[in-house]
């Protein structure tokens, strides 16, 4: 595969992964270059595990680095995709706290609810 084709493949997967609410940044910065072409073109891609199970996977590990904002933009994917239910989002979180601290946790919890009332309005 051509460069130019993993990018474009990278670029699908980035939009398809974040929703639609994240576009690909512009060519030309190594670092953006080589996530494009390597994580979103190459791995994201793989379909031994689903998009559910990367997902469910990537918040776990986001949580516990302490990665707030993260945890907030994916969880909102996750929602907006259908691939979890505030329901399980909540329930995520109370599964990780034992594993990844409390503390961490709860600094989880304000991104997560802020995640749901963005895509669910009612």
């Amino acid at each position: 595969m051509t460069d130019n084709n993993r990018r474009q493949r990278g670029e699908e997967m980035l939009r398809d992964v974040y929703a639609g609410a994240v576009e690909p940044p512009p060519e030309g910065y190594a670092f953006t270059d080589v996530m494009l072409e390597q994580l979103f073109a190459e791995v994201w891609t793989r379909d031994t595990l689903s998009m559910r199970d990367k997902r469910l996977l990537l918040i776990g590990i986001i949580a516990e680095k302490g990665e707030a904002t993260t945890m907030k933009i994916q969880v909102k994917a996750s929602l907006q995709r259908g691939e979890i239910t505030p329901e399980e989002a909540r329930e995520l979180l109370l599964f990780i706290a034992p594993y990844a601290g409390y503390p961490r946790a709860a600094a989880m919890l304000g991104p997560i609810e802020e995640a749901i009332a963005e895509v669910h309005t009612d």
